[in-house]
Formats: structure tokens, C-alpha cells, sequence
């Protein structure tokens, strides 16, 4: 049977069943008791069935995105019809270890859109300025240009600062509050059918390809380079991944398929959540780096390099691998 009469067949019992589990995990208030007691009457039946829909999913080679969703389904079965009830502490580990980087994989085609409109302007804009250096004076001002060649000169002591912060700490908040600020306004653009999203990955892409490319044909390579070598595969990759949030916001409004916009966007928002939720995480963390880490001039650059080399691959080996059980 292919994977997409499949999926037409028992797609409206997977949403009960979500739904059941869902309603259950969070103790919704607003519930009818007997209705919800005649349908935990059935579920242990039901959760037989998603057991045995995620052992023909695996045996068939469907996608991973199906096998994933019916293995959570499988899981969050367990816990409400078995298991003693799960701690919010448990479940950010079973998010960590294993739910986000499934959200990751199950959403790779959007995660590649929003990954090409970020990255292909940032390593265009790049690539131009090496030929065409004014170019740069339409997206920074000379003003603001003269204060990020100051934080990035190589005579600097501390580097990435600028010159009303006099401690990483205080650096520390800069990074947090932007990072969070770039992250909520690309999810939340995506409200505007899609059109918010669009515009924010594009410009942050171009404005930080405009930045790293003028410092590195004006001669700060080392010192830009270097700095954002720690903290940018934590930074760049949780910019895209609320890229991605807000893509599946947009297109929930733009294309609802056989739902309505409403239910299609609530949808798109449980899913969004996860990604923006694990966004924010990762930008957290490269908040830290970069005040703490990124600034030293103390560490040669060759360190540097090979320390954000290795981060990239961490980065990578945990959405690639982390979390994917037998057959998935």
C-alpha cells in the first residue's frame, strides 16, 4: 500500500487519538467526563492499532516523517494509558533526547527553504562585496559600518564588544535580547501569511552577508571570522529553524488543504511551537558562547576554527541521528 493512501485511511484515527492523548497529557478543563470516559474506554484498542500502523510503517519504508509521528503517538500512548504521569522535567529531557531532533527530520523540506532563503542571500552577499565594496552602504550606514570595523579591529582587547559594554555580561543580554528578537520575529512573520518570514530570513541573511563580507575584504577576516566561528552554528542554525516555524505558519494560512484556516493554522502552531520552542534553546546557548568565548583574543584562531568546526559537526550528527529508533 503507499505511504500516501495510507496515511488517507487512517488519518482521522491518528488525530483522535492525538487529540485523546493531548487533552489527557495536559488535563484540559472544559471536557465532558462521561464523553471522555467512553473514549478512554476505547483507547487501549486504539493504542493497539497505532502499534500496529508504526510496525507496517517501518516494515513498508514509509517516510520518516510518518514513522516519527506514529512512533510519538506510540510513546505518548504508553505514558497516558501505563505509565505513571511524566514530570515537566522528564519531558524537556525526552524533548532534548529525542523529540526535537524528530520535529527536525520530520520537517526537513521546510527547514531546506527556510535554510536556502537565509543562507543564499548571507553567501551572495558575501561573494559580491569582494568585487563590489560600496555595495555594502545599502544595507549598513558608514556610521554604524565605522563602529563594527571598531569591534572587530585586531587590536582590540576584547572582540565582538562595542563601547558601551564594558563586561561579557553585559554583552551577555545584547546577545540574548537580539538573538531572541531575530527568532520571534521571523516565527511570528509567519502570521502574515508567510510574507513576515520571508522578508526577515532574507534581510537578516543579507545584512549579516553584508557584515561578513566587508570585513572581510577591508582585512578583519581573522578577527570576524575567528569570533563567529564558536557561537554560529547554534546562532545561524536556530534563526532558520524559526524560519521554518514561521513557513509552516504561512503555509497553514496560505495552502489549508481540506481544512480550514483555522484548524490548518492550530496545527501548523503545534508543530511550530516545538521548533521555535528548540530555536530559542540554541540561541540561548549561543548568547553564551559568544560572550564568554567568541570575544577571547587570548585563544589563537587556528582553536577557534577548530572548535566551531567541531560544533557544526555536533550540531549536525544531533538532528541527523539523535532520537531515531529501530526502523525510523
Amino acid at each position: 500500500m503507499k505511504q500516501e493512501l495510507f496515511e488517507a485511511r487512517h488519518g482521522a484515527e491518528w488525530r483522535e487519538f492525538e487529540d485523546w492523548i493531548d487533552g489527557r497529557s495536559r488535563n484540559r478543563a472544559g471536557r465532558d467526563p462521561a464523553q471522555d470516559n467512553v473514549i478512554a474506554a476505547d483507547m487501549p484498542r486504539r493504542y493497539r492499532r497505532v502499534c500496529q500502523h508504526l510496525a507496517l510503517a517501518r516494515d513498508r519504508g514509509y517516510g520518516g516523517d510518518i514513522v516519527d509521528r506514529l512512533h510519538g503517538m506510540a510513546v505518548g500512548g504508553y505514558h497516558v494509558l501505563y505509565a505513571r504521569p511524566v514530570q515537566p522535567r522528564s519531558e524537556l529531557l525526552a524533548f532534548v533526547r529525542a523529540g526535537f531532533p524528530r520535529l527536525v527530520r520530520s520537517e526537513r523540506r521546510t527547514l531546506a527553504a527556510a535554510a536556502l532563503l537565509f543562507f543564499g542571500p548571507l553567501a551572495g552577499m558575501v561573494v559580491l562585496l569582494q568585487y563590489f565594496p560600496d555595495l555594502v552602504y545599502y544595507f549598513i550606514t558608514p556610521d554604524r559600518l565605522a563602529g563594527i570595523e571598531n569591534m572587530y579591529d585586531p587590536k582590540a582587547e576584547r572582540l565582538g564588544r562595542t563601547p558601551e559594554a564594558d563586561t561579557a555580561f553585559h554583552m551577555l543580554g545584547v546577545y540574548i535580547w537580539n538573538n531572541i528578537r531575530i527568532a520571534f520575529q521571523t516565527f511570528a512573520g509567519g502570521l502574515l501569511f508567510g510574507i513576515g518570514t520571508l522578508f526577515f530570513l532574507l534581510f537578516n541573511g543579507l545584512f549579516i552577508g553584508a557584515v561578513a563580507g566587508h570585513l572581510t575584504q577591508a582585512g578583519y577576516a581573522e578577527t570576524f571570522w575567528s569570533f563567529v566561528s564558536g557561537h554560529s552554528a547554534l546562532e545561524l542554525t536556530g534563526i532558520v529553524l524559526a524560519g521554518a516555524a514561521g513557513l509552516k505558519l504561512g503555509m497553514a494560512l496560505v495552502a489549508p488543504g481540506r481544512l480550514s484556516r483555522n484548524q490548518a493554522l492550530i496545527a501548523a502552531a503545534r508543530r511550530g511551537a516545538g521548533l521555535i520552542y528548540g530555536a530559542a534553546g540554541m540561541l540561548f546557548i549561543a548568547a553564551f558562547v559568544e560572550a564568554f568565548w567568541s570575544p577571547l583574543t587570548e585563544v589563537a584562531p587556528q582553536i577557534k576554527y577548530g572548535a566551531g568546526i567541531a560544533l557544526w559537526l555536533a550540531v549536525a550528527a544531533y538532528f541527523l541521528q539523535v532520537g531515531r529508533g529501530r526502523g525510523a
